[in-house]
């Protein structure tokens, strides 16, 4: 089968490597599309540390079972599937209780960190363990639901923050999760929306998507824009970005006692206002990834109560991926999501 290897840093190659053979417990996915996701980017260069070459990225996907293990029950060859892209024991404390993202023994598919190398997506075949395999809706593009990973981490932060209704709420970043931090957030019943970023198209697509207000300010001056807005701050802050600003933008951007959600994490390590956290009781809020929220992100997707097609920028050829990924990193304005296709199907 063909796949997309990150041969070393900075050099990514289309090549023959063997077809996996499902084990027990095991599906064997034909993958129809698959997301260029931020973290594969960061991994392309070598700067995450999580992506050790050679190895096959890739963990936003979904495709067609293709062969089964032994002991798999209700999926068969033929059923459209997508599948979270954490693969966690299933056994340890944290599993027990559905905190799969907390997993002691966690790996993600596409991931080679020195700990474990799992191959991704980005090749015409992979196998997976049937626990994380989900049904998709027959009428569901395969690149839409290529998003489905991403839209469960919006759903999860969302879910982290507390939201229950009729709160004020700050989306600090318009990249692709703050986009659909957004929409999740919306979805979860929030009043008002505020959204921020420096990239006013960028902000654009924020008040399609149902912003209610747009912000273009850097983080050193959104703090005192939204504080002059709100009146006094916002309920929740859910920061999609993760540098030194843009949180301490977060932090001082919410009411007393308000809740900042943490979900971007670009810079290993940030400064905070302390004195403001704990004088005001602040609940800073650390989300990983997703844990479980992947039925209710096919149902919003479904619905159209979460719109992911207004985010794909491009759909395109598993060996045009190389290319793609230069135009990534390079930052080129205007490209969110981008869906490499192994298979022929044209989804959009």
């Amino acid at each position: 089968m063909q796949a997309l290897v990150l041969a070393e840093y900075g050099r990514l190659e289309l090549k023959d490597v063997p077809r996996p053979e499902p084990g027990r417990g095991e599906v064997l996915v034909q993958v129809a599309a698959c997301g260029i996701c931020g973290s594969d980017v960061h991994g392309y260069d070598g700067s995450s540390g999580r992506r050790i070459p050679p190895i096959v990225m890739g963990h936003e996907a979904a495709g067609t079972v293709a062969a089964v293990g032994a002991g798999v029950g209700p999926f068969q060859p033929g059923d459209r599937v997508t599948f979270d892209s954490t693969v966690s024991c299933g056994e340890c404390s944290w599993c027990r209780r559905g905190e799969v993202n907390l997993c002691e023994r966690r790996e993600v598919i596409g991931v080679s960190c020195g700990e474990y190398r799992r191959n991704g997506a980005f090749a015409e075949f992979l196998v997976v363990p049937e626990r994380i395999l989900y049904p998709l809706p027959d009428a569901m593009p395969f690149a839409e639901a290529a998003m489905l990973e991403a839209v469960s981490v919006a759903l999860h932060a969302v879910r982290m923050s507390g939201i229950s209704g009729g709160e004020t709420a700050l989306v600090v970043g318009a990249g692709m999760i703050g986009l659909l931090t957004l929409q999740a957030a919306r979805a979860a019943g929030c009043r008002r929306i505020l959204v921020a970023d420096v990239d006013a198209s960028r902000l654009e697509l924020a008040a399609s998507l149902g912003a209610d207000e747009t912000i273009h300010l850097p983080g050193t001056e959104l703090s005192a824009e939204v504080l002059r807005r709100t009146s006094g701050g916002v309920d929740v802050a859910l920061e999609a970005v993760g540098r030194n600003d843009t949180v301490t933008a977060a932090i001082e951007s919410v009411v007393r006692g308000g809740t900042v959600v943490l979900i971007g994490n670009i810079a290993p390590q940030v400064t905070i206002p302390l004195q403001a956290v704990v004088s005001r009781q602040l609940r800073l809020q650390g989300s990983a990834a997703s844990a479980g929220e992947y039925p209710q992100a096919i149902e919003l997707i479904a619905s159209g109560t979460i719109q992911v097609k207004p985010l794909i920028s491009a759909v395109a050829p598993l060996e045009e991926g190389p290319r793609w990924f230069e135009r990534l990193y390079a930052h080129e304005p205007n490209l969110m999501k981008v869906v490499l296709t192994p298979l022929a199907e044209k989804p959009l």
